[in-house]
This record gives structure tokens, C-alpha cells and sequence, in this order.
């Protein structure tokens, strides 16, 4: 999930709460959102 906070985009756990880095940019956000979900996933059938 992506949330702005203070003017910044953060990547977080949707679970958890887990900050997955802050960022200045939406696009930049939604590339390590797309990073972690890949991770998450990797292995799965």
C-alpha cells in the first residue's frame, strides 16, 4: 500500500504496518511496491 505522509510517498505493509522506504515521487513509490510484491510472490505456483 502506498500512503503520503508529510509530503512523501511511503511503501507500507498493508498487515503490518512495515515502512518499505519513503519516497519523493509516486512513480517511484509504486516501482518499489511493484518490488515487493515480485519478492512476495517469488516461488509461488
Amino acid at each position: 500500500m502506498i500512503k503520503k505522509i508529510k509530503g512523501a510517498y511511503a511503501v507500507l505493509s498493508e498487515k503490518t504496518g512495515r515502512q518499505f522506504g519513503t519516497y519523493r515521487t509516486l512513480a517511484k513509490a509504486k516501482r518499489r511496491l511493484r518490488q515487493v510484491e515480485f519478492f512476495k510472490n517469488r516461488g509461488k505456483k
